[in-house]
């Protein structure tokens, strides 16, 4: 199966459209003519990307075609007709061409788009169902202006394109053949001993190094977020097997995949009482209600919920109150050095107090000083997790012994 999304220059210009069209409806207006159009050559034909066309006037449609050697943009593009026609009838290869009849063509103005690459995309068109012999070389001069920006605009379309293309190509890649891996990162009780759960956390093959979170936002552009969480999930999954008995794991994971069927086919043998879902604050909800839809009968049968990244946005607190998790994990950037700042304390409180009313617990991640982690158990925060407690690792590292070893180390920073 191909898993590699088409995308065709259609939708890379789609994000210009109003752009592109502003300026057909300036050229046209200035020349006074009845339609004008953006065009693209593709597999032999003239395919139009965008017109602005005169009230009433209806004569092409948007995503409309017509073959390539029946258009007057090809043999212009060609050299075999000039760039501006004031009559068809000055010309004998018009007479040929079945829209200088069936339109009719009376007054023509094209002016090929080139991109960075020297290829033709297509052309930037006027014409007027009437012949008019006032248009001059200014006007074809100010068509070829307005032509250089939209060619520009489009070329800029393009190559975003291509990179996103190349970007599917590279995860449908790590897809088939699976190569995602996972560590697992513990998080520790602050408040008695022992591990809360461990993190699953992906990482991606290649050089140079990439971090998780730029493959799962390339993943959201090019529309693989749920194929690539999927397999993180799948993968994450494997790895109970060989951690502590009744470890639990916790899994990072968007609203998107949490509504979609392979996410439910996923958690129905799954061990739900061992699995604590990550939602990360940064990924919109669109619905709130279908997400709680969605999750409760799975946290019935057991599942944990986290919310992520608790205090990077000020939608934070409506978040939480909407979906009641069981965890709030506070945002790295929250607790990174909240030994020496005020305001992250007071919203790290904040947090916490809520958590209390919803009979749910705070975990901080990203800790890596002593101070950070006193200042936190003081503030009430049960859980922690960071590289002053244990790096990320395989999931043999989690070991009784590892564990104690952590907790010793813990306590000690604490005392």
């Amino acid at each position: 199966m191909n898993l590699v999304p088409f995308i065709t220059r259609a939708v890379a210009i789609d994000e210009n459209s109003t752009h592109l069209n502003r300026i057909l409806r300036a050229i046209r207006t200035h020349l006074d003519m009845d339609v004008a159009f953006i065009s693209e050559f593709t597999d032999g034909h003239r395919v139009f990307r965008e017109i602005d066309a005169a009230e009433g006037c209806e004569c092409i449609e948007v995503e409309g075609s017509d073959p390539l050697g029946e258009s007057y943009c090809y043999w212009v593009a060609e050299g075999r007709l000039p760039k501006l026609i004031r009559d068809p009838a000055d010309h004998a290869l018009t007479a040929m061409l079945p829209a200088t009849n069936t339109l009719p063509v009376g007054a023509h103005l094209s002016v090929p788009i080139r991109l960075r690459d020297g290829s033709t995309y297509g052309t930037f068109c006027c014409f007027s169902f009437s012949p008019d012999r006032s248009l001059t070389g200014r006007d074809l001069s100010t068509a070829e202006a307005f032509a250089q920006v939209a060619g520009e605009l489009i070329d800029d379309a393009v190559e975003r394109e291509s990179q996103c293309q190349r970007t599917a190509e590279r995860i449908s890649l790590i897809l088939a053949a699976r190569t995602l891996g996972i560590v697992y990162q513990p998080a520790i009780r602050l408040d008695s001993p022992g591990v809360a759960f461990v993190e699953a956390l992906a990482r991606f093959p290649g050089e140079p190094y990439e971090p998780p979170n730029r493959w799962f936002a390339a993943a959201a552009r090019v529309g693989l977020t749920v194929e690539l969480e999927m397999l993180a999930v799948e993968r994450a999954l494997e790895g109970l097997a060989k951690l502590p008995a009744k470890t639990a794991i916790s899994i990072n994971i968007s609203p998107e995949t949490v509504l979609s069927a392979e996410f439910g086919r996923a958690m129905e043998p799954a061990p739900l009482d061992r699995i604590i879902l990550e939602i990360t604050e940064h990924d919109a909800v669109t619905s709130h209600a279908e997400l709680i839809g969605a999750l409760q009968p799975l946290r019935a049968r057991g599942l944990g919920l986290a919310v992520d990244d608790a205090g990077a946005t000020y939608s934070t607190f409506r978040h939480i109150l909407l979906i009641r998790p069981d965890m709030i994990k506070l945002d790295m950037s929250l607790v990174r050095g909240i030994d020496a700042d005020p305001a992250r304390r007071a919203l790290a409180s904040a947090l916490v107090a809520l958590a209390r009313e919803i009979g749910g617990e705070v975990v901080a991640k990203g800790v890596e000083t002593p101070g950070e982690l006193r200042r936190l158990r003081d503030l009430g925060v049960t859980l922690a997790q960071g590289h002053l407690i244990a790096r990320p690792g395989p999931p043999g590292a989690i070991s009784a012994q590892a564990v104690a070893k952590a907790r010793f180390e813990t306590s000690s920073e604490l005392s």
